[in-house]
């Protein structure tokens, strides 16, 4: 059943209902291993499907277009103060609809077109918004790129200066979509401040480690950060903007009226609730054991042959080089979705292979920390995951539908908020 119940939705639409229905089974049988996925509590979900979807309110608090703002301008300025207690900031702006929409905000605010950004290249573990070519950042602007090193998989922060000192950029962007280290804020910091860029840390996957204090902030390094609602921190999606006092007035001018109108109210609250639930004692533990069970499914994964890019994971995410177990990621990922072991097929530093066809696969451990799993059933996790990929290479479907059957026998005992099967 669903917490909360959907009697209407069903009586209404049934199709529709049915198709719900079948992705909840879904989520409460597989081992959620998407690095960017995750569960959020039951509170968020009540909150996302409220009658605050009815109502427009362009502007900002105390500043609208609409009449009828009374409890809209307390729902938003509830978690506007909330992320600005939780990340130790001077302001947020937390009315993005997205991570995307979040970072071009970022370039409507600091740059015009044809100004140089500079971001991790995408192949390296960046993002599509940080400059790259198929994206409108990397079309309407001037990108330059740093990447990791060939032997480590990890920046070389000589490299990244001497970039910067010779393409001037005006914005640089830390932070990416498949970095398994911590992220070296101070350092990208000192880099920006010699070229006189602003700079910008996108912790979109790291926003929960950092709000429990699993991986360090880059308050008072970075000038403007970024961040998805949703991965880590266990909200629904949408995206915020934290930035210095400085900075503030041109965030939200870029915001609105520059790039959207109406803030979707529904979001914003559960925004608010995740927030507060970050807030408490409970949400560092979670973030702690996020990593750690990283940690030990890294070393797990090692043991049993897989190729680490970097050689482990300081976070939540795991990505891996599957050349040398002869077969490639995406139908190693489609296989491990067949054995109910759920994550993503990625590039890796250096593939020589094509982005719809990489060598690698990219998981993490946020949705099953949620869920209660523990470093003691990592072993498993990583033994089934070899299981798998040996059963791909053979071409063994009903290995691979066995192994399903024995993930969902684990995940019985660990269930998922919103859903009883």
């Amino acid at each position: 059943m669903h917490v909360p119940p959907i009697p209407s939705l069903t009586t209404t639409d049934p199709e529709l209902a049915g198709l719900i229905e079948q992705e909840a089974l879904r989520q409460h049988d597989k081992l959620r291993m998407i690095a960017s996925e995750n569960y959020v509590s039951t509170a968020v979900l009540e909150a996302s499907g409220t009658v605050l979807t009815n109502k427009y309110s362009e502007g900002y608090p105390g500043k609208r277009y609409y009449e009828g703002q009374q409890y809209i301008d307390q729902v938003e300025t509830l978690a506007v103060e909330r992320a600005k207690a939780l990340f130790g900031v001077d302001h947020a702006n937390v009315q993005p609809y997205s991570g995307s929409p979040a970072n071009l905000a970022v370039y409507l605010a600091f740059l015009n077109p044809g100004d140089t950004v500079m971001g991790m290249a995408l192949p390296m573990g960046g993002h599509l918004t940080h400059g790259w070519s198929v994206s409108a950042t990397g079309k309407w602007f001037n990108s330059v790129r740093y990447n990791v090193a060939r032997d480590t998989g990890r920046i070389d922060f000589d490299e990244v200066r001497d970039l910067a000192r010779r393409e001037r950029p005006k914005v640089i962007f830390a932070g990416g979509t498949a970095i398994p280290r911590t992220i070296d804020f101070p350092a990208f910091a000192e880099i920006a401040r010699e070229v006189g860029a602003v700079l910008v840390a996108d912790i979109a996957h790291i926003a929960g480690l950092i709000a429990g204090g699993a991986h360090p902030s880059p308050v008072g390094y970075a000038d403007v950060i970024t961040t998805t609602t949703h991965k880590t921190l266990r909200g629904p999606r949408g995206a915020m903007i934290l930035s210095t006092a400085e900075h503030a007035a041109a965030v939200d001018k870029a915001v609105f009226p520059g790039l959207q109108g109406g803030p979707h109210n529904h979001t914003t609250a559960g925004i608010a609730v995740a927030l507060r639930e970050a807030s408490q004692p409970g949400f560092s533990e979670y973030a702690q054991q996020v990593v750690a069970n990283a940690k030990a499914l890294a070393t797990a994964l090692a043991e049993r042959g897989f190729d680490l890019i970097s050689g482990g994971t300081d976070n939540h995410l795991i990505l891996v080089d599957l050349t040398g177990k002869g077969i490639g990621g995406k139908p190693a990922a489609k296989a491990l979705d067949r054995a109910g072991i759920e994550l993503n097929y990625n590039t890796v530093p250096y593939d020589t292979r094509k982005p719809f066809d990489p060598s690698g696969i990219r998981l993490g451990t946020p949705a099953l920390t949620t869920r209660g799993l523990t470093e003691a059933q990592m072993p498993q996790v990583a033994a089934w995951m070899d299981e798998a990929v040996t059963a791909a290479l053979k071409e063994d479907e009903a290995a691979l539908d066995l192994i399903a059957a024995e993930v969902r026998t684990l995940v019985t005992s660990y269930p998922i908020p919103g859903y009883t099967p």
